[in-house]
């Protein structure tokens, strides 16, 4: 509990002194410049997952086909974005932000996703994960996504934090949610995660 607690601590601390920074400098930095080729519009899009204070800063890729990426404008902090919108078992508006350290992870994801069927996809996961070859998130990062039928009906933040292998005995959270507060989903596997009630 005391790890999950110091993580939650140190993720509030470094938002806070983010906007403290950005206040004391009196403006935000200007954002990166795009790459060749890479369209506003794109970028714009893929960001509306990002909080405020990372957003201006925020790298910016594509997915190919093949699940690698080109990157549309290169930040300054860890955090990524990207646009799913459309892919298989996702909604028709889809975005989502995390830590530059899980990409691996995610192209894994979008792999087995695009199979089509949510159980194909879930199974191929599970073997990943049986196998050793589920790539694991970084520990404490979070995944901030945004999506919904078109843009004017998008469902509000969703953030998660990632907590490979952690379970309610090594944590003290609860792994449902019934007791109210964050709680663990999928403990003790690569994908475990701290949701965080009202994102």
């Amino acid at each position: 509990m005391k790890h999950v607690a110091l993580i939650i601590l140190g993720l509030a601390m470094a938002s806070m002194a983010a906007v403290a920074q950005g206040r004391a400098a009196g403006a935000a930095a200007e954002p990166p410049p795009l790459a060749p080729g890479a369209s506003q519009a794109d970028v714009d899009k893929a960001l509306l997952a990002a909080p405020a204070n990372l957003k201006n800063q925020a790298t910016v890729i594509k997915w190919k086909p093949d699940f690698t990426y080109d990157v549309l404008r290169k930040g300054t902090n860890r955090l990524v974005c990207y646009d799913r919108s459309g892919f298989p078992l996702q909604q028709p508006v889809s975005v989502q932000c995390t830590s530059i350290g899980n990409l691996e992870r995610e192209a894994q994801n979008l792999r087995a996703e695009a199979v089509g069927d949510r159980k194909k996809s879930e199974a191929m996961l599970s073997e990943m994960e049986k196998n050793g070859t589920r790539m694991k998130p970084a520990y404490g990062s979070l995944w901030y996504v945004v999506s919904g039928p078109d843009l004017q009906r998008l469902r509000p933040h969703h953030l998660t934090i990632a907590v490979p292998g952690a379970t309610k005995e090594s944590t003290g959270l609860p792994e449902n949610p019934r007791e109210g507060g964050a709680w663990i989903m999928d403990a003790g596997t690569s994908t475990a995660h701290i949701m965080v009630p009202g994102n």
